[in-house]
């Protein structure tokens, strides 16, 4: 039986794909149920205020969006929804993903997107940021999470000892 679905990884293009991958490996490594789609907010507006709209009746909790260059995905997304919207800005060819980064955080007031870093790292971090989110009814997340905090400190002090 499959379960249904609380985090949504969306992306611009499949061009993302190959980062926003990372997303999904760690949503997969805690057993997270998640939909991955490719929208886009500016070749197919119609399709993501659809998705953003009936986002909440489809019982998601989370949507996670990765868009490079002007990066309006997120945003986008948050302006039809009122379920947490997660940035993940994309590296761009030409200014390295700041444009994207700007893009996804400079939201007005009353929009409000979490951001995260550039690329990969930022992927990561949307998914942990999500764990984080449905955590809060959720023991078997909030284990996890105890525990890879846990080893985060274990590698930081097996590489320096204190003492």
């Amino acid at each position: 039986m499959t379960r249904r679905p609380v985090v949504a990884i969306i992306m611009g293009s499949d061009s993302d794909l190959g980062v926003m991958s990372e997303t999904a490996k760690i949503l997969d490594g805690c057993g997270v149920p998640y939909q991955l789609k490719i929208l886009s907010a500016h070749r197919s507006p119609d399709d993501v205020a659809r998705f953003a709209r009936s986002a909440r009746a489809k019982r998601l909790k989370v949507i996670i969006a990765g868009a490079g260059g002007a990066a309006h995905l997120a945003g986008v997304i948050a302006s039809h929804t009122t379920l947490p919207v997660i940035g993940v800005p994309m590296a761009t060819e030409d200014l390295k993903g700041i444009d994207s980064l700007l893009s996804t955080v400079q939201m007005p007031s009353g929009v409000p997107v979490a951001t995260v870093s550039i690329g990969k790292p930022g992927a990561k971090n949307a998914a942990i940021l999500a764990m984080q989110i449905l955590s809060l009814d959720n023991k078997g997340l909030e284990k996890w999470l105890t525990k890879f905090k846990k080893e985060l400190v274990e590698a930081i002090r097996a590489k320096n000892p204190v003492g």
